[in-house]
């Protein structure tokens, strides 16, 4: 059964590659469909792959190829909690390494333009600590950062 609610992610033509990538990389993920256009369009034509339906880390998505006009930004992005130092490696590389790029504080963005925060929940549980100082220095640190060091934010709040 179809969830009522999905997102549509809008891409130059990428779509099958990136729900392909992310099926790959994040758990209970996976390509469902892969729709055909049933006549020519805007930026593609009749028999090009039109929408891919996906889902990433169990959320619905549906990947639409409308060509150039739209593009992602950092407005929108997937926050990814991870539990500790190698899957936060491992997903931040993963989207790193395939085109994607680095940016601060556990934000990277892959090679289609999504955004993601790969997120320590040691991190959040750093920054939202009751004791103002300890939540202080612990998103200090995180604002000097790209891919978040777990033991770095640690020693950090408990300076």
């Amino acid at each position: 059964m179809r969830s009522k609610l999905s997102m549509c992610l809008w891409f130059d033509g990428g779509a099958l590659d990136a729900a392909r990538f992310y099926a790959a990389t994040f758990p209970d993920s996976a390509v469902k469909a892969i729709h055909h256009a049933p006549a020519d369009f805007p930026s593609g034509k009749q028999g090009d792959i039109l929408t891919v339906e996906f889902t990433v880390m169990g959320i619905d998505c549906v990947g639409l190829n409308g060509g150039p006009a739209f593009r992602h930004s950092e407005a929108f992005s997937f926050q990814v909690a991870t539990d500790d130092q190698a899957e936060t490696d491992r997903l931040w590389h993963a989207i790193v390494d395939n085109g994607g790029q680095e940016s601060a504080c556990g934000w990277c963005k892959d090679r289609w333009g999504l955004s993601w925060q790969i997120t320590p929940r040691v991190l959040i549980d750093a920054v939202t600590d009751p004791d103002p100082a300890r939540a202080r220095r612990a998103f200090e640190a995180m604002m000097q950062m790209r891919k978040i060091d777990i033991a770095a934010i640690a020693a950090a709040r408990d300076a």
